[in-house]
């Protein structure tokens, strides 16, 4: 079974910066995508942002464009979302995911962005 973890979040003001990285362990696998999601309070889970394991292209929802940028460590199985420019709308529980075989979830990880 594919295990991934989040790890990076906590308290951070406005126009601050935070590093979020997920790594994935288990069973031999293929990573084909990962990517985060994130659900703010309230809300319905979003989609953050994605990179392809093999190539590495990316994709961003408009909310991220220019302030996050994600990124992958293949040796590591570790994958990267560095957020520049936090606004308190950011705050929310940041969700990693894996694609293989199937998509395995994080637990998530707490981002709060104070005004």
């Amino acid at each position: 079974q594919v295990q991934v973890v989040e790890s990076g979040g906590g308290l951070v003001q406005a126009g601050g910066s935070l590093r979020l990285s997920c790594a994935a362990s288990g069973r031999p696998f293929i990573i084909l995508n990962m990517g985060w999601f994130r659900q703010a309070p309230g809300k319905e889970r979003e989609f953050v942002a994605r990179i392809a394991w093999s190539g590495g292209s990316t994709s961003y929802a408009d909310s991220a464009k220019g302030r996050f940028t994600i990124s992958r460590d293949n040796a590591k199985n570790t994958m990267y979302l560095q957020m520049n420019s936090l606004k308190p709308e950011d705050t929310a529980v940041y969700y990693c995911y894996l694609d293989s075989s199937r998509r395995s979830w994080g637990q998530g990880t707490q981002v709060t962005v104070s005004s």
